[in-house]
């Protein structure tokens, strides 16, 4: 069983899952690897239950070793870590591009250890452990790629401890192969990445310095582009690691988008319009939620005015009648005319009875069909 837990960086993503295993699973022990400033945050905040600048000296009695640090780190990790695991010792890891990972993993471990490939479907804009979060992978997927000498069937019966720990962050678990996921995050994640910046940089270009481009840019230009605030350094080794896969992506929007410029020139309505009613159409099968539920949620969408204390009239009228709102989401707000959020039930029952409780309130609520 796993009851030693050697987390190699302490930024968003490592610091957080220190915090969710504190809280959820308390009588593991945690370990840090660091640099020195860092481990003393960890110290003073209590996320760890001891610290060390020596990764070999980390990871000698380590049941799971978590290699949370950027792609980069993450292989040199690998490299150095090896000679060091205990047997029997179980290592993954939290990168965002699975195939390089594992194919280091492979040639460098030790064959008496197994290393399962991992990605938290969960972030935030901020970086760092003083961001980090023990709820940030609640309800969020968590991909795990095992080695090809893994099978799905094995991974849940000699590996359910691990799984277990995952599940224990709030997370729901997708198991996947690493070139299935690696093509899946080039189109999904990677390539809205890419396409975020370059809409930023166009509009930019077209503004020539007007500031109509921005005023009006607040609205749902905003929106589709928030990711476009990401910082290239956290982008870096993936979009090169996942080089393959994401100039096929590219490939297939310009060709796309080639199409549907074609379409505009020829003032051709119909072909516009089944392009629309099919994107409509295929999105509205997407999970609604922005953690990658594999079992959406049962919604309400409530919508409130501009003004102090008003999302606290939401949660107390549903502590109040004892529901407990699995997700809560931001969809959109206009300064001064208010919001709407979309709040994630686990079941219709209690979403229903949420609709209900929320307009005895005196707060406009309502299921997604009505």
């Amino acid at each position: 069983m796993i009851q030693r837990i050697t987390i190699c960086g302490l930024g968003l993503i490592g610091g957080s899952l220190a915090m969710a295993w504190k809280r959820t699973r308390p009588e593991l022990h945690l370990t840090g690897f660091d640099r020195r400033e860092v481990l003393a945050k960890a110290r003073e905040l209590g996320v760890v239950d001891a610290v060390s600048e020596d990764v070999a000296e980390a990871v000698a009695q380590a049941d799971l070793v978590v290699l949370a640090a950027p792609l980069q780190g993450i292989l040199y990790l690998l490299e150095e870590i090896g000679p060091h695991l205990q047997p029997g010792a179980r290592v993954t890891d939290v990168g965002g591009v699975k195939q390089p990972i594992l194919a280091h993993a492979e040639a460098l471990l030790p064959d008496t250890v197994t290393f399962i490939g991992g990605h938290p479907m969960a972030g935030s804009e901020r970086r760092g452990l003083a961001n980090a979060d023990p709820f940030l992978f609640e309800n969020a997927t968590y991909v795990l790629c095992p080695p090809r000498t893994l099978s799905t069937q094995t991974l849940q019966t000699q590996h359910a401890d691990f799984l277990e720990l995952i599940r224990a962050l709030g997370a729901r678990v997708l198991v996947l192969d690493a070139a299935h996921h690696d093509t899946v995050a080039a189109a999904v994640s990677h390539l809205p990445q890419l396409l975020a910046v370059l809409l930023v940089n166009t509009a930019a270009e077209l503004s020539k310095g007007d500031d109509a481009f921005l005023r009006l840019a607040a609205g749902g230009f905003r929106d589709m582009t928030r990711i476009a605030s990401s910082p290239f350094d956290l982008w870096r080794d993936v979009l090169f690691a996942n080089a393959g896969p994401l100039l096929d992506a590219l490939g297939y929007f310009a060709a796309n988008l080639q199409r549907l410029r074609n379409r505009l020139i020829e003032e051709n309505a119909d072909a516009l319009a089944e392009a629309f009613a099919q994107a409509r159409q295929l999105r509205a099968r997407i999970p609604r939620d922005s953690k990658g539920f594999l079992h959406p949620l049962a919604d309400v969408y409530v919508r409130i005015e501009d003004r102090p204390g008003a999302l606290f009239r939401i949660t107390k009228a549903l502590y109040e009648a004892d529901l407990n709102i699995q997700d809560i989401e931001l969809l959109k707000v206009r300064e001064g005319t208010g919001g709407t959020f979309r709040l994630g039930f686990a079941t219709e029952t209690d979403a229903e009875r949420a609709c209900w409780v929320l307009r005895q309130a005196g707060i406009e609520a309502r299921r997604p069909e009505e």
